[in-house]
């Protein structure tokens, strides 16, 4: 019984060589995230009052149009505070949060919207977090350069040992990652700050420099080799 060519024989030597690439690539998204927030003795006036900044919130964003791509709402919370030295259940204020979640292609119109949420009542931003699409051709890119850089390892190895690769017999994805820009520390207390200072004119826009992202792909691949005289 023949061997399997996967095993190797003196008559088809198996070569397997890994292929790997890395490089750094523009962003495509920019996500942010906003948290608002209401509190009161009154309930109802708490719900009032976030139901307002949530809407406001909405309505600023919606109108940067299509250089928002996506605008979502995530968690919602409404928590009575009791007293601390009260007794029974004795409700002190009420806390009510709503987060939002945007993203944004349009990195000129970013930082001014930024700088516009940040400038409203109890209104928290976090980010950016830069990304790519999941259809980006950076993508494709690092793992195609992976697979060439697996091909050209497989031929020096060949040519090391006086021969030449005959034929691809397997190509396996090890994986691919990325690593996403983090927001700059501090940029929360800053645009917070600017909310503080400005009570009639808006803040200026903020100068976001968008981080690049970095890809990496690895693969495995598998050759047959014409058999070479050691």
């Amino acid at each position: 019984m023949a061997t399997p060519a996967s095993h190797g024989t003196p008559d088809v030597p198996l070569l397997v060589v890994r292929g790997e690439s890395a490089f750094e690539a523009e962003p495509d998204l920019a996500r942010l995230g906003i948290g608002v927030t209401a509190r009161g003795r009154d309930r109802r006036t708490t719900l009032d009052d976030l139901t307002r900044r949530n809407t406001e919130v909405l309505e600023l964003v919606r109108s940067y149009g299509e250089a928002v791509t996506d605008l979502s709402t995530g968690a919602v919370s409404v928590t009575p505070e009791l007293g601390e030295h009260g007794r029974g259940e004795r409700v002190r204020s009420h806390h009510g949060r709503v987060h939002i979640t945007a993203e944004l292609t349009d990195f000129t119109a970013l930082g001014e919207l930024t700088t516009r949420l940040a400038d409203l009542d109890l209104t928290r931003i976090d980010g950016p977090w830069w990304e790519l699409r999941p259809d980006s051709p950076a993508h494709r890119e690092v793992r195609q350069r992976a697979v060439r850089d697996a091909v050209r390892r497989a031929h020096e190895y060949a040519e090391a040992l006086g021969t030449s690769v005959a034929a691809l017999i397997e190509l396996a994805d090890l994986g691919t990652e990325s690593m996403a820009g983090r927001p700059r520390p501090g940029f929360g207390r800053r645009a917070f700050r600017m909310s503080a200072a400005t009570e009639d004119a808006p803040p200026e826009p903020l100068d976001l420099e968008p981080q690049r992202i970095r890809l990496r792909a690895e693969v495995k691949a598998q050759f047959t080799m014409v058999p070479p005289h050691l």
